[in-house]
């Protein structure tokens, strides 16, 4: 099962450079290949990313990954979801240290 922070992550590095390597994305999100492949089939399945091969390339194994209407709006969502989260956090440290002054 996939996370969300693991997908939206993925969203971003699609969004910043739809042009890069599964291996050079896993690195950058901190999640082993496999794992990130598993996560950019579930964004295909969803119909959040088209993934699109060279067909002039010799190398297969380079895909063109472009984040679909959906895919915008998710990532759009899951955004708005994180900073809520992370806005909360900031509002129960800072309650918690009101109470202890």
């Amino acid at each position: 099962m996939e996370k969300k922070s693991d997908l939206l992550n993925i969203l971003r590095q699609i969004h910043n450079n739809p042009n890069f390597s599964q291996r050079e994305a896993a690195k950058n999100t901190g999640l082993s290949l496999g794992k990130l492949n598993y996560c950019l089939n579930a964004l295909k399945n969803k119909g959040f990313v088209k993934m699109k091969n060279f067909k002039n390339n010799d190398n297969k194994k380079n895909y063109l990954y472009i984040l679909t209407p959906a895919g915008v709006s998710e990532k759009t969502k899951l955004t708005l979801g994180f900073m809520k989260r992370k806005m909360k956090e900031y509002d129960d440290l800072k309650s918690e240290l009101e109470a202890t002054k």
